[in-house]
Order: structure tokens, then sequence, then C-alpha cells
């Protein structure tokens, strides 16, 4: 009987002893769900797909392809009032960005960004393929002189580089600037030379929808590749990279920011290029024009011209561009466009393109 009631108070004070933990426990879980609940609340996640079919008759060679653009994804993390972070990853490509934002003033005067970003030279390369109207997204000048597309003496860097940027809104923001230092050598790759990339931009905005924006470059690229246009920058040299650009846009209404259907503006937007790599100028120019027409239809046009070498005839192309997007869903639209490819001889031929692209963002 005795040794009965020993295993009785000793269950007893077992149960208590677990009843005490798991109440504890309890505490503690609901103390992690608060401290979960303020991460999540501080963590936002968005993404995009662009995706479609081309054909193209370069050359009298007829060609037709299904395509995946993009497959982006990012995170961006508010660690605190004045400071976040973000990190992007194209699931079809490599990682695109990582940097961190800091606020020093109270108001947005200034604020400094440190990581791998997209960089300020023109009005286009900052702005998100997602509201960019045309399917190949960027004209020829700014996709070479950004390094947003085909450069071979610097490679692909998508208009991203590595560096260090001051940025904010003046005069009741009727000023915006950036300054920033830049590695000059694009993304995810280590700097080739000592030299470092110097970019400003400056935005004048007198009324609501209307921006006047220039924006220059001064820098010293290192080779990559070899470019035709360009035979006297070999593999390995370092050669003068300047740029400029004046450009200037008007959007009947801004986008707001979750939502691209609902707030469709009638807009234009235009602007002039030029650039010097090593003997070598380039310049070219572009103006797109898009107008709401019914229900979420909008009829895109856009002509756009870029010489990659000024001193030599016939490294020059025109595109002249018309189509049609339907936006079905908040940020998702469907896409449709022609263009007429006119070239220079050291081209090719003029040829026909036409696209198809859906866009799914959330």
């Amino acid at each position: 009987m005795r040794t009965k009631a020993l295993k009785t108070r000793t269950l007893a004070v077992l149960l208590a002893a677990f009843s005490s933990t798991a109440a504890m426990g309890q505490q503690k879980s609901d103390s992690d769900i608060d401290w979960l609940k303020d991460f999540t609340s501080r963590i936002t996640l968005n993404g995009y797909a662009q995706g479609g079919w081309s054909y193209q008759d370069p050359n009298g060679q007829k060609q037709n392809s299904y395509n995946l653009k993009r497959t982006l994804l990012w995170a961006k993390a508010r660690i605190t009032d004045r400071w976040s972070f973000l990190f992007m990853h194209d699931f079809s490509s490599v990682v695109q960005e990582f940097y961190t934002d800091y606020r020093i003033t109270n108001d947005k005067t200034l604020s400094v960004r440190l990581g791998q970003f997209k960089h300020s030279y023109t009005m286009e390369n900052p702005m998100s393929p997602t509201q960019l109207e045309l399917i190949d997204v960027y004209s020829q000048a700014v996709l070479y002189l950004a390094g947003e597309g085909p450069d071979p003496l610097n490679g692909v860097n998508y208009g991203r580089d590595m560096g260090l940027m001051v940025f904010g809104d003046l005069a009741n923001n009727l000023l915006h600037y950036e300054l920033a230092l830049m590695s000059g050598q694009g993304i995810n790759r280590k700097d080739r030379n000592n030299q470092k990339d110097f970019i400003a931009k400056l935005e004048v905005k007198p009324f609501d929808g209307f921006r006047i924006v220039g924006s220059g470059y001064l820098g010293t690229g290192n080779a990559v590749n070899t470019a035709s246009w360009n035979p006297a920058i070999n593999v390995g040299d370092n050669y003068k990279r300047n740029r400029y650009s004046v450009g200037a846009e008007y959007k009947t209404r801004p986008y707001s920011k979750a939502e691209y259907k609902e707030a469709r503006p009638a807009s234009i937007r235009a602007e002039w290029l030029g650039g010097k790599d090593g003997d070598v100028n380039s310049r070219g120019g572009y103006a797109t024009l898009c107008i709401p027409v019914v229900d979420a239809l909008d009829v895109v046009a856009s002509g756009e011209t870029f010489d990659r070498n000024t001193g030599v005839d016939g490294w020059d192309q025109t595109n002249l561009t018309v189509g049609l997007q339907y936006w079905y869903y908040k940020k998702c639209r469907l896409q449709l466009q022609y263009t007429r490819c006119l070239c220079g001889d050291m081209i090719g031929d003029d040829y026909n393109w036409l696209q198809a692209q859906v866009q799914v963002a959330f």
C-alpha cells in the first residue's frame, strides 16, 4: 500500500510539473507568435514572370520560338522605419540585386544605398519591365549604353552594377537627385580595374505627371570581349566609357503601387542618349506613346534609333513598333506587337519582328 501511495504521489508531482512546463511552453509559443507577426509584417514578397512567342525574318531567314524572358522574385525587409534590405533573383538568369537602404534625414532629403542595384543612367533603366510598354522592354540605345542588353565590351549586366549611391528629393519634391560611385564591371563580377565609375541624375518635376531628366556616366571599362564596330579595343583593355542622356516624360496620372490596370495613364516618354567607348561615339533615342482606348486595352506605339559607331556608315538601326496590350488583372497583361526593323548596311537587311507576351505579376 505504501509503495502504491508513493507511486501515486510521484505521478501527481510529475503531472503537476508537466502541466507547469506546458503552460510555460504555451506562454513562450504566444510570444513566438507575436514575434513572428512582427517579423512577417516587415517582409514583403513580390515577383513576376514574362514569357511568350517571337517571329523574325532577318536576312530572309525565318525564325520563331517560345521564350521565358524573366521569372523574378524579390523580398524586401523593413528593418526599421529608416533602414531596409532587398534581395532579388531571376530564376531564368542570375541573382540580380542585393542592397540596403538607409534614410539619413527625417524627410526624404538624403538616403544612402549600398550593394548591387539598377544604376541611375537614363530614364528607362531604373523602371520595371512590368511597367514599360515594349515587349523587348528597352530601346536599343538604353540596352547598349546602360548595359541592359548586348554590349560585347562589358557583357550583359541587366542595367545593374555594384556600388554606393546617395539620393533624395529636394524643394518639396520638385527636384530628385541620385549620385553614385560604381565598380563599372557589372553584376556578380569582381572589378577588373582600380577605377570607379561616377553616375549622376537630376529630375525636375514642375507639375504632377511631368518630369525632365538628365543623367551622365563617367567611367573606365575593362573589355570582357570585342565588338566588330569598335575594333581598336581588345579583351582586357581599359577604355574610356562615358555616357549622357536627356529626356522627358508625361503621364496623365501615376501608377498605383499595387495595381497598374486600375490606374492606367496615357503617357509619352522621349529620350536622347549618347556615349563614347574608347574613340568610338554612339548615339540614339526613342519616343514611346501609350494610350488607353477602351476597358483595359491600350494602344502602344514607339519609334527608336541607335547608331553604334557614328564615324562609320552602316552601324545604325531604326525600329518602328505598334501594338496592343490588355490588362486582365492588376499588374497582369497580354501584349501583341509588330516591329519593322530598318538596318544599316553593316547590320544586314531590313526585317519584320512579331512578338506576343503574357505577364503575370504580384
